[in-house]
């Protein structure tokens, strides 16, 4: 080039991988919250490997730190990735859109600019080159909508005056045969040391007998010798034949302040295909004037550097929803609800405890749809229902998960076509339907089928055995039962909702008699308060008694109470074993627990719109969860159950019930019908 000019410096561009918003979204949901404290980030580049592209500053999933350590990403990232070369970075990334217009650009990319300034006056520029690179990105993450507004600046301090351009032209014909060959080679060494690869500044020394060596910059010293063609290199992402890239401004900020140098030769290094490129690469030399005041470390120069989009001062801005995976999606935003919780409502929201939590719903009617819908709400993600019916028409209108093509052909069983709607709600949901009858009490086996229902028994003892929570949801007492005598011998969650045309019941079953040595009553079961055995509940029934007719709106309320029940009990400290707690009670202890009281039983009548919270100890004459009747299980297994199931009158034997009736009914009250008629016996 014949006449001086002024250097143009061709702009740095960013690139940011679908890793990096994945990974940043998982970071604000899971820890930063509305944290909207500077992070640091690394950025990666590489010199220039193509003749008619430049690279970028590119930001991975590795850019930002892990979830479990707040440090910056830099010291986990591995050195020498000769195509990452690592540039520290920061992000701001505000809560609203409004924050994000509103942030004060200038005197963010100002602050950056001072570390830079900071660090080549105190030195750390000469120690670790790449943090002449520093840049700056602010964003905003729409995670409802997964789109992001980001906008990328790579402060440059401003010579003032500018540098003039003396020369510029390809390095294959800067250097002779002899020097071109000893440079690429002593470039490619420092590229493919592992020590090296990914410092980006670095110094070119070529002695009188055309031998090139690559040293550190903080070496410069030891370069001076008469002779010697000195050039101050850096690894240029630009591709452009007459413009070396962005990160030569700073570069010469740092030459003009540390050695007082005038006039710099300098080597924009470029690539091909691994190795120096030569003909791609470019030397120059510039002419600096050192601005007035430079020398004063408290004189900050301007800076300039917000990227520019399509050749405007304007943020960019990314839609990712389109491009995700459909199921992976649907798992961000089903968590969505569950992670801004934990913000400010429940810090301490235990996710990990819901998402391995495996639930048995037995039932698939309108409690067990409903239960299901909720428990996935939670973030449960293993769910079995068990059930035999099939879908009829009556049903879709009150089970959600039903449609009219399920009640078709006779209907689809209920348990399979549930599973599959999960489904279609939630692709990620781990649903399994089981067909098959629950043995009952009252209900006589005939000889022949005995294997059959024995079956049935051991297949609900091992899905029981298999599951963390159980769900009793069906509309008959006498098949609560097994279940509830299964869930008592291995001290299983088990949770109940009953309804009546306008009242429910949801209660928590308490612990198996033999699950501790806590000598504090036991929570009662579901049957604890019968002073009979179950029984055939369904012989001589009209239609509306066949069928389970209630109000509407009194399953939704029932399911969701009894899945908030188990929440509570995984977020208790003492789980299962939780005492019954009563609302507006002295010494509920809801003061203590995030998710407030946790009841033993809640009833409630839509036709009064009441509902309150009872505590019913276990009994000792229980059918099904006393230490008599596990006992019993346990010695005999399944033969005690086949005698349960055929002689109505074994339970009450065996547990008492009996001779306690036939006391109750020899009990006599005698009247004085001497006494005034206001008088009575208290009992």
């Amino acid at each position: 080039m014949a006449s001086e000019s002024i250097v143009v410096f061709a702009q740095f561009q960013s690139a940011v991988d679908e890793g990096f918003w994945h990974r940043f979204s998982s970071l604000k949901l899971n820890k930063l919250g509305i944290d909207d404290s500077p992070i640091p980030i690394t950025g990666f580049y590489a010199p220039c490997s193509h003749p008619q592209v430049s690279n970028h500053l590119t930001l991975l999933a590795e850019s930002l730190p892990s979830e479990s350590n707040e440090q910056s990403s830099t010291a986990a990232t591995s050195g020498g990735n000769r195509n990452r070369c690592p540039v520290p970075g920061i992000l701001y990334n505000t809560n609203t859109i409004e924050s994000f217009h509103a942030l004060d650009k200038k005197s963010l990319l100002k602050a950056e600019a001072k570390k830079i300034w900071d660090d080549i006056h105190t030195g750390k520029a000469v120690e670790d080159s790449a943090v002449l690179s520093r840049f700056l990105l602010i964003s905003f993450a729409d995670l409802k909508k997964w789109t992001f507004h980001y906008w990328f600046a790579f402060p440059a301090l401003v010579l003032d005056p500018p540098a003039t351009l003396v020369d510029l032209r390809r390095a294959s014909q800067y250097f002779s045969l002899e020097e071109a060959k000893s440079v690429s080679a002593a470039c490619n060494e420092w590229r493919n040391s592992s020590l090296t690869a990914d410092v980006p500044f670095f110094l070119v020394c070529v002695d009188p007998n055309s031998l090139a060596t690559v040293k550190h910059i903080k070496d410069w010293e030891t370069c001076q010798s008469d002779g010697n063609k000195l050039l101050f290199g850096f690894y240029d992402p630009c591709h452009l034949p007459n413009n070396p890239g962005w990160p030569l401004r700073n570069f010469l900020a740092l030459i003009s302040v540390r050695w007082n140098l005038k006039s710099v030769r300098f080597l924009c290094y470029r690539e091909n295909r691994g190795f120096a490129d030569l003909g791609l690469s470019l030397v120059g030399e510039a002419l600096i004037t050192v601005p007035q005041g430079w020398r004063d470390h408290q004189c900050l120069p301007n800076a300039v550097g917000w990227e520019q989009n399509k050749g405007r001062q304007v943020s960019r801005c990314i839609s990712l929803a389109k491009s995700m995976d459909p199921t992976r999606l649907a798992i961000s935003a089903a968590d969505l609800n569950l992670k801004l919780m934990r913000w400010r409502a429940l810090p301490s929201l235990n996710l990990n405890a819901l998402s391995s939590m495996k639930c048995l719903l037995l039932g698939a009617g309108t409690l067990g749809c409903q239960v299901a819908r909720m428990l996935m709400a939670w973030g449960v993600r293993k769910i079995t229902l068990v059930d035999n019916g099939r879908v009829a028409m009556s049903n879709p209108l009150r089970q959600s998960l039903y449609t009219l093509d399920d009640c078709l052909n006779g209907g689809e069983y209920k348990a399979t076509a549930a599973v599959k709607s999960l489904g279609r709600i939630f692709p990620a949901v781990d649903a399994e339907g089981v067909v098959m009858a629950i043995p009952m009490p009252g209900h006589p086996v005939p000889s022949q089928e005995e294997d059959n229902v024995l079956e049935d028994c051991r297949r609900l003892h091992d899905l029981v055995d298999s599951h963390d929570a159980v769900f009793l949801l069906t509309d008959t007492r006498e098949s609560r039962w097994l279940p509830t005598l299964l869930c008592a011998n291995t001290n299983k969650i088990t949770i109940t909702a009953a309804l009546g045309f306008d009242s429910f019941l949801v209660m928590r079953h308490g612990a198996g008699p033999f699950s501790s040595n806590d000598e504090r009553q036991r929570l009662g079961c579901y049957f604890c308060s019968d002073v009979v055995a179950p029984i055939d509940s369904t012989a001589n029934r009209t239609l509306d008694q066949q069928c389970t007719v209630t109000r509407p709106g009194l399953a939704p309320i029932a399911s969701a109470l009894a899945v908030e029940l188990l929440v509570g009990i995984l977020h208790h400290p003492q789980g299962i074993f939780a005492d019954g707690e009563l609302a507006n009670s002295s010494n509920s202890g809801s003061c203590e627990q995030p998710l407030g009281v946790l009841p033993h039983q809640i009833r409630g009548s839509l036709s009064q719109f009441s509902q309150m919270t009872l505590v019913g100890q276990s009994s000792n004459s229980c059918t099904a969860c006393s230490s008599t009747v596990v006992s019993e299980y346990q010695e005999r297994g399944m033969e005690f159950i086949i005698q349960a199931i055929n002689h109505p009158t074994y339970l009450e034997d065996l547990t008492g019930l009996t001779e306690l009736m036939k006391s109750a009914s020899s009990f006599q009250l005698d009247w004085d019908n001497d006494d005034d008629d206001d008088d009575c016996i208290e009992i």
